[in-house]
């Protein structure tokens, strides 16, 4: 592994930006406005070299301290497992291995807590999904066309995802932050995108609930579309903290930790 940038029960007072060679990752993580104890969400970038990148994002449920060690342990399993893989085809059974050895780890602590966990992995411009729980993968192109949105793990993701609920109801409702499917159970279960092509000016996105509970889909998607990376993430920290801290009846307002990671690919 070339590059490893983990962070872990950390704010970040802005984005991070990072030139993977191929395209640009931007970082950024930080705990909630309403809250003065440590960030619960954990995130990293993997340079496993010049055309394979690794995204992840994990989420810890269940309180404090427990639900930051669950993200640390899930963020700390994908680096080790990567760590004793050669790039290449192998990458994929190490990622579901590090999830399945990260689930029982966090089972066997006994503390009952648990963690979402969504990892990108890009080589050579090809896409692939990996997540358990409710952490958001987005990827959309230049002019605003949503190309790819995992499906989360609630029964508010599956009710949308069924014609159900629209976003709006989904964003307001009640048990919008009931998970059905995390990493720290022992009916854990992975879901395994179908490789996509990335395109020219195409934006990922991976995060934490923090940001889509605050911001509607065609928000995020406005921002993060074209322009200058590193300035769609202030912008979009910016947007989330605010609606934060401020209620407004408007828009949405779900206090939590925040982090995610864009990644765009280079011309």
């Amino acid at each position: 592994m070339k590059n490893k940038y983990l962070y872990k029960k950390i704010s970040l007072d802005l984005p991070i930006e990072y030139d993977t060679g191929s395209g640009l990752v931007v970082i950024y993580t930080h705990t909630s406005p309403a809250k003065k104890t440590i960030n619960e969400d954990s995130t990293g970038y993997l340079r496993l070299d010049n055309k394979h990148i690794i995204l992840i994002i994990a989420d810890g449920l269940g309180g404090l301290p427990t639900g930051a060690n669950a993200s640390s342990i899930a963020l700390d399993s994908i680096t080790d497992e990567l760590e004793m893989t050669c790039s290449g085809e192998l990458t994929r059974n190490a990622i579901i291995s590090a999830f399945e050895k990260a689930n029982q780890e966090i089972l066997n602590t006994t503390t009952g807590s648990a963690t979402t966990l969504a990892v990108a992995e890009i080589q050579h411009n090809i896409l692939r999904t990996y997540h358990t729980g409710d952490s958001p993968i987005m990827l959309c192109g230049q002019r605003g066309k949503l190309k790819f949105l995992t499906i989360s793990h609630s029964p508010v993701g599956y009710a949308v995802e069924a014609g159900i609920l629209d976003e709006i109801e989904a964003i307001h409702h009640d048990e919008r932050h009931y998970v059905s499917n995390v990493v720290g159970s022992t009916d854990m279960t992975i879901s395994i995108g179908a490789p996509i092509q990335l395109a020219q000016f195409d934006t990922l996105l991976l995060s934490s609930d923090g940001l889509f509970d605050n911001l509607y889909q065609e928000e995020i998607i406005d921002i993060i579309r074209k322009g200058n990376l590193a300035q769609a993430a202030v912008q979009l920290k910016t947007v989330a903290l605010k609606r934060m801290q401020t209620p407004q009846n408007s828009v949405p307002h779900w206090p939590d930790d925040l982090s995610f990671i864009l990644y765009r690919p280079k011309s």
